[in-house]
């Protein structure tokens, strides 16, 4: 009864929030901002936010930006992530110790310590403003966690059956595709999910590497509804609620492959 009342509390941090910003959206702009009466529930259930959040704002361009971006990120960080890991897990050398060492110091480091000089070098390549500066920043920030999730999944996995492979006069690249991979599916599920959500939900560095509103992506476009005097509490619930939708529905898809990949990876260092 205690674990169910704990579960229960947490569980409720978590969807408050969430539930707040929902209601929030179908809100009318009056009740918002109303700070005599807390409503928790919408007294009159309008679409006019949304309507407002399109008219303000170009949110297809930003959605359009935000999924070439992310997926781009989350592709190439889980080929990277497949064979740094495997390297990792399967092959004995000098610096390896050192190597996971590296990494793991990497995830104690902000992030936003590195995005000045990154935005000095990003400058002097000609690519800011540009796709590219942002899914490099996002593969490096995100790669070294998923390299060791990756190779704690590849540790789980018995080197008999790539011996077997081997014997059968498959290489090694044909076996790690026909043999390893399908079996840690959900490990690949799981690295993928973590880069996605860490790309398609990150503001600083698409505020500090893209210049332009046509190349904003959609947290950098929602954070224009905040200004010097006034937030535009409405649109930007709406915003926030659509932004959600992309993850939210990927969960709905993947959760079992996340749950049981995170924990996998989690286990055994």
């Amino acid at each position: 009864m205690v674990r169910f009342i704990v579960l229960a509390f947490f569980l409720l941090l978590v969807l408050l929030p969430i539930y707040w910003m929902v209601i929030t959206s179908f809100k009318t702009n009056p009740e918002i901002i109303n700070a005599q009466e807390i409503t928790y529930y919408p007294h009159t259930v309008t679409m006019e936010n949304y309507q407002s959040l399109f008219n303000m704002l170009d949110y297809g361009v930003y959605l359009k930006n935000s999924i070439i971006i992310t997926l781009a990120t989350a592709i190439v960080v889980v080929l990277l992530s497949i064979f740094g890991g495997y390297g990792l897990a399967r092959f004995k050398f000098r610096g390896k110790g050192a190597t996971l060492l590296f990494f793991l110091i990497t995830q104690m480091i902000p992030s936003i310590l590195v995005m000045i000089p990154l935005y000095i070098v990003f400058a002097n390549m000609g690519i800011i403003n540009t796709y590219l500066s942002l899914i490099i920043f996002y593969i490096a920030t995100n790669l070294p966690f998923c390299v060791i999730t990756m190779r704690s999944f590849f540790e789980r996995i018995p080197y008999v059956l790539e011996e077997a492979a081997y014997v059968d006069g498959c290489g090694k690249l044909q076996t790690l595709w026909k043999i390893v991979l399908p079996v840690m599916f959900p490990g690949i599920v799981a690295v993928f999910v973590f880069a996605f959500i860490g790309a398609w939900n990150e503001l600083i560095a698409g505020t500090i590497f893209i210049n332009t509103p046509d190349m904003w992506t959609i947290p950098v476009g929602l954070k224009s509804l905040v200004g010097k005097y006034s937030v535009q509490w409405g649109a930007l619930m709406a915003g926030g609620v659509l932004a959600l939708l992309p993850s939210a529905i990927m969960f709905v898809f993947v959760q079992k492959y996340v749950v049981e990949g995170l924990t996998a990876g989690a286990v055994k260092g």
